[in-house]
């Protein structure tokens, strides 16, 4: 019997639990600080084979008992509860999912998971996951590649952009204002560009792009374009590169003079005798504002574009998934396109479609043409589609 654990029960891990329960072949632990509002979904699906442990992950005590050599533990809590949790299950022979950028403190841990014969898969949810999956792929079709462009989303569609900032949180909110106060690094005429946390919405790191069947969104620089470069070959061929969140128009015209002003700060003022965390009154003050309602849907997007030569021409490739929420089972585009994606990585590392062993990428390590059929057997489809490289 096939063995996971799903780490977190919130959006993105219910959506992983619900694809787990029609895996006949599969027994899955859930574990929560409250498992009680997900216990009480489990029954409503029936779901059998997935049973509900309350444990803190900050104490290993309450996980341990539960690792099993050979199980896959997929990681869906906060980032910062991803080293410890990792070593924790490569020392007891189990793989690791992170959905996750990858943390510094994997790589010490990949001869470990070597020696255990297990794998340690971050990055692998909607952006970074799917996106890296699709660079390898159009990067791998190209003869020369000139210029790699990545771009996520998580939006509200228009109907549902009706907030003064025409956004609605399908993640987690900290995790949003920590990505909007963080350096990020380009390649632009192939010198590496730093770009301040303070300018990260500024005019001249903001541009606009049609998203076919979307419309025109703006993007901004988001994280750190250039590690990517040489996994996939192209450091020091490319000439353009980065990584980019996308938003409905005005968004980073909001934020720019916020940000510029302090209010993502950490150091407390005393206002009226009272200590305020400037990026905590933002988070409390806009947090219930930005909620979905029950019936309100959001997009998920990822679009990969790559320009170079192939077979001697000038080409350009785009790749692009754009998924919505479901109105059946009432997940958010987000919590399928992460939560399924961690979800088949698991699968996958079970079925032996991923066999190497150590700290892995998405960009080399996992088989495209398999995870995108299991995507569409979730309905989530990748286009493809050829434009024409734009003048200048």
């Amino acid at each position: 019997m096939k063995k996971i654990m799903v780490l977190g029960t919130g959006l993105q891990g219910r959506a992983a639990l619900y694809d787990l329960l029609w895996q006949a072949d599969v027994q899955v632990v859930a574990v929560d600080l409250d498992v009680a509002p997900v216990a009480a979904l489990l029954a409503q699906w029936g779901a059998s084979n997935i049973a509900c442990v309350a444990a803190d992950a900050r104490t290993p005590a309450g996980i341990i008992p539960l690792l099993e050599p050979g199980m896959v533990v997929i990681h869906l809590l906060p980032p910062e509860f991803g080293p410890s949790l990792a070593r924790l299950a490569v020392e007891h022979g189990c793989h690791f999912i992170d959905a996750s950028y990858s943390h510094p403190d994997f790589a010490a841990l990949h001869d470990l998971a070597l020696a255990n014969n297990v794998a340690i898969l971050p990055e692998f949810g909607l952006d970074p996951g799917i996106d890296l999956v699709l660079a390898a792929r159009a990067v791998a079709t190209m003869d020369e590649v000139h210029e790699l462009h990545s771009y996520g989303a998580g939006i509200p569609t228009p109907e549902a952009a009706h907030n003064p900032l025409h956004y609605k949180i399908s993640w987690s909110w900290d995790g949003v204002l920590d990505s909007y106060h963080r350096p990020a690094r380009l390649l632009r005429d192939g010198a590496v560009v730093d770009v301040p946390p303070d300018q990260l919405f500024a005019p001249e790191n903001v541009h606009h792009l049609e998203v076919e069947g979307v419309g025109r969104l703006e993007a901004y620089p988001n994280g750190d374009a250039i590690p990517y470069l040489a996994p996939l070959g192209l450091a020091g061929t490319v000439q353009q590169a980065g990584r980019y969140s996308m938003r409905w128009p005005g968004h980073c015209a909001f934020w720019y003079p916020l940000v510029q002003s302090g209010l993502l700060g950490e150091e407390p003022l005393v206002v009226g005798g009272q200590r305020v965390v400037p990026r905590q009154l933002i988070h409390d003050l806009l947090a219930p504002q930005l909620q979905y309602g029950p019936e309100e849907a959001d997009l998920a997007i990822v679009r990969v574009d790559v320009r170079g030569v192939q077979q001697g021409e000038r080409r350009r490739l785009v790749y692009q998934v754009i998924d919505q929420r479901d109105p059946v089972t009432g997940f958010l585009a987000m919590q399928r396109t992460v939560g399924y994606t961690a979800s088949i990585g698991a699968l996958m590392l079970l079925n032996g479609d991923i066999t190497a062993r150590g700290l892995l990428s998405p960009l080399q390590d996992v088989p495209a043409g398999v995870l995108l059929a299991e995507l569409e057997q979730r309905d989530i489809y990748v286009r493809q589609l050829r434009l024409p490289w734009p003048d200048g």
